[in-house]
């Protein structure tokens, strides 16, 4: 998938992946899409909790080999 920005927050434990990429966004223009990184093992929920309350659309996620991957585009 193609992205406009890559954030990587391997290795940060609940709230820094969130707060990191919240900050991300803010940085980028409406329809942008931001890659994310994570290892938190509870990011997923985070994310789309994220999202929900956000209004940025998580486009998707997945999981390979511990790292959790998450494209989210901004509102």
């Amino acid at each position: 998938m193609q992205f406009d920005r890559e954030l990587d927050v391997k290795g940060l434990n609940c709230p820094l992946p969130i707060l990191r990429t919240k900050k991300a966004l803010s940085e980028m223009t409406s329809g942008q899409v931001l890659h994310v990184l994570a290892t938190d093992p509870g990011s997923l929920k985070d994310f789309q909790a994220f999202a929900r309350q956000t209004g940025n659309e998580l486009l998707s996620s997945a999981e390979v080999e511990s790292v959790f991957e998450y494209y989210l585009k901004r509102k």
